[in-house]
């Protein structure tokens, strides 16, 4: 049987995971803050498309040094932050047939895990997914699903396509793309906008924001489209539109990044937008809209900062009385 070890098992990793278990693979997670409630009561998927059912894996773990022996596929499903270190996070479970596949957002994020794990395969995994996390153990599937699995730095192995076949066995596309670098470039044509947008909004769902600023989205879209081109990776012509029009189609969403700031956790600024404009910059390509969003995103983490800052003070006060 095949065994898989999800870390980070939130909205992506849970759902992901679930399917994974359906297909038939041995499916263990490591759960930290909704590990009582999972241990004692499973996950709940509910999906929109899929119906609703319940996850039991096959061990809920709270750390990776509590696995046994190393699986046959890591899929890592936490946020790309600076106070994450994936190498270390990971590098516990890693055995020497282990196949590392992350699925989290970002661009410009491989080298790190290329570089510490040189005799793995390393497997670079898109989520094209509304999916949030709404409760402690319940997970809300809203639209869409399809997954794009690829090697790095390139091509498709056969545990890779090993790997899509079981996903796609779940119930859920799975496609295989010799140059998955440029699906992340496609995929942050989205993210850019809607995710930093729906926080400096103050809360806007995707829906309010494109209705009422098509035009800034667009902006955005585009120049994350002249830097993946000055990249090397040049996107189809049409992405823009593509990405206007189902937008509209989905239902309104919350982004991933608004959640995290509503919940007081890090988001991933630096992997979304630091990491493109700092390519913009090494290639001398501007990017005046990206430049004023990540700028004000920066702000506003610094707000997040001083929250958890005052929070950890009140809670001290409370302990000395």
């Amino acid at each position: 049987m095949i065994k898989v070890l999800v870390i980070g098992a939130g909205a992506i990793g849970a759902f992901y995971g679930s399917l994974l278990a359906q297909a038939g693979a041995e499916v263990s997670v490591i759960c930290r803050s909704d590990y009582d409630q999972v241990k004692q009561h499973d996950f709940i998927i509910n999906s929109q498309a899929l119906g609703r059912w319940n996850f039991t894996p096959a061990q809920v773990l709270k750390s990776v040094t509590d696995l046994e022996a190393p699986p046959d596929y890591i899929l890592l499903c936490t946020k790309v932050v600076p106070s994450v270190d994936r190498v270390e996070l990971i590098r516990p479970a890693v055995g020497r047939n282990t196949s590392i596949v992350f699925i989290q957002n970002g661009v410009g994020i491989e080298q790190e895990m290329l570089e510490a794990f040189p005799n793995n395969e390393i497997v670079s995994g898109l989520a094209f997914i509304c999916c949030n996390r709404i409760n402690p153990g319940e997970i809300l599937h809203l639209a869409y699903g399809r997954l794009v699995l690829g090697n790095l730095p390139g091509g498709v192995s056969r545990k890779t396509m090993q790997l899509c076949e079981l996903f796609n066995q779940s119930g859920i596309e799975c496609g295989a793309s010799e140059d998955i670098v440029t699906g992340r470039w496609q995929k942050c044509v989205w993210n850019a906008p809607f995710n930093p947008l729906s926080v400096l909004s103050g809360g806007l769902q995707t829906l309010d924001i494109l209705q009422t600023q098509e035009p800034l989205v667009r902006s955005i879209m585009h120049e994350v489209c002249d830097i993946a081109a000055a990249s090397g990776h040049p996107l189809p012509d049409d992405i823009v539109n593509i990405n206007i029009e189902n937008t509209y189609a989905m239902p309104p969403y919350k982004t991933s990044m608004l959640l995290d700031y509503e919940n007081g956790h890090p988001m991933e600024t630096e992997a979304i937008l630091g990491n493109t404009l700092r390519a913009a910059r090494r290639l001398g390509v501007a990017a005046p809209h990206l430049e004023s969003v990540y700028a004000l995103m920066k702000l506003r983490e610094l707000k997040l900062t001083d929250r958890r800052t005052e929070r950890r003070r009140r809670g001290e006060r409370r302990k000395a009385k």
